[in-house]
């Protein structure tokens, strides 16, 4: 009983020893891990993420008007099944179609199922289907200074297909687009969009804040105020005129580069603010004052000494920011001031489910709604949860 006793005890003081000698990554982590939310979010964060930029290969078709089944307008979802009444097979399959208009319909579409052993149409899977880059980006900017392009990689294998016709397994739009590769592709670029915001606005959060918040004084004030000022400008009637002076010749991708760029430029004063007040506290603790002392110059004490010290509350804001982005990406999108088509974002994709008649008729293009929900619910659980762990000595157990 004696040696149970004291082998427990030894257990518990090294758990301690453990605990009060962990570094701080590993503290948030064990915390974050006790969050069942939080670690599911994570996890389908995770997910979504890899759908996104594994998108060419996971989707059937090409996102585009290329890949459009002129054959199959607004059609509905295509659910592959193993067994029907001819019997059952292995294979999961779907039915062959057939689509006509009518007067009964008010000339809306009539799909006739055809279900004959003969019709079946079965899938299959790392099929050949139209190429795809990954790495590759152009941008087509007036003029040829801002131009660049980065080579990628082409392929042409997709993870699944049917051996006759199509398959589209979330239904299609009015113009025969695939909506499975389209929402897939659009979770991928409004991450990128936020992405490039949060990135930008990080960089010049901890360029202003940082030395707002160390040198003090008049610095502190003037860049106050230019944080004062980007913080009052209306985003609506910026965002408005922005549409207004980007021109129709613009690509895609240039407009993708653009609204990042805007989002980023105005997205930072927040995170600016947080690192001034943390520097203010921490630029007299004796640490600064004993790297002064040695010599060491404002940005390496800044970079090196100051900004570690809160390097969790950075990475949570940044997490926290990123559902804010992808809002703000699918509303602008979702009223005509970001991207348009033929770029696949989940704002313009929303814009389709704003007609009645979609709610009436053609209720999967609400798909992807969910997946912008999802998607921004898992950001909301991560970041509450990194919030939580972020201060991973408030508890002791």
């Amino acid at each position: 009983m004696t040696d149970t006793t004291n082998q427990a005890a030894l257990d518990e003081q090294k758990l301690k020893e453990a605990y009060f000698t962990a570094s701080q990554g590993q503290l948030i982590w064990t915390r974050f891990k006790k969050q069942k939310a939080a670690m599911v979010g994570a996890w389908v964060l995770i997910i979504l993420i890899l759908s996104g930029i594994f998108a060419p290969f996971l989707t059937p078709y090409d996102p585009t008007i290329a890949g459009r089944d002129k054959d199959y307008l607004n059609g509905p979802p295509e659910i592959p099944s193993f067994c029907d009444d001819n019997g059952c097979s292995w294979r999961p399959f779907i039915y062959t179609t057939e689509r006509t208009r009518s007067i009964q319909t008010n000339f809306r579409w009539v799909t006739e199922v055809k279900t004959g052993l003969e019709d079946r149409r079965y899938l299959e899977f790392f099929v050949k289907g139209s190429e795809y880059t990954y790495f590759n980006f152009n941008i087509n900017l007036p003029g040829t200074k801002l131009d660049f392009t980065i080579p990628g990689f082409t392929f042409d294998t997709h993870l699944f297909g049917v051996d006759k016709g199509m398959i589209h397994i979330f239904g299609t739009d009015s113009t025969g687009k695939d909506i499975y590769s389209r929402t897939l592709t659009a979770v991928n670029t409004s991450m990128a969009v936020g992405t490039i915001g949060v990135f930008i606005a990080f960089v010049m959060a901890l360029a202003i804040g940082g030395v707002a918040g160390y040198y003090g004084g008049w610095i502190d004030s003037v860049l106050q105020m230019i944080t004062d000022t980007v913080r009052t400008i209306p985003s609506i009637p910026l965002f408005m005129a922005l549409a207004a002076f980007v021109p129709d010749t613009w690509s895609a991708e240039a407009r993708f580069f653009f609204i990042s760029m805007v989002l980023g430029l105005i997205g930072w004063p927040t995170l600016a603010r947080r690192i001034r007040t943390h520097l203010l506290t921490e630029r007299n603790q004796e640490y600064v004052l004993a790297a002064q002392l040695c010599g060491a110059p404002a940005k390496h004490i800044i970079r090196k000494h100051l900004l570690p010290s809160f390097t969790s509350y950075i990475i949570v804001d940044l997490v926290i920011s990123f559902p804010y982005m992808v809002l703000s990406e699918t509303a602008l999108s979702f009223i005509g001031l970001g991207l348009k088509d033929p770029v696949n974002s989940l704002g313009v994709m929303l814009q389709n489910v704003t007609k009645a008649d979609v709610l009436l008729n053609y209720q999967w293009y609400f798909i992807p709604v969910i997946f912008f929900i999802t998607l921004v619910m898992a950001f909301v659980f991560v970041g509450d949860g990194l919030r939580d762990a972020a201060d991973p000595y408030g508890e002791s157990k």
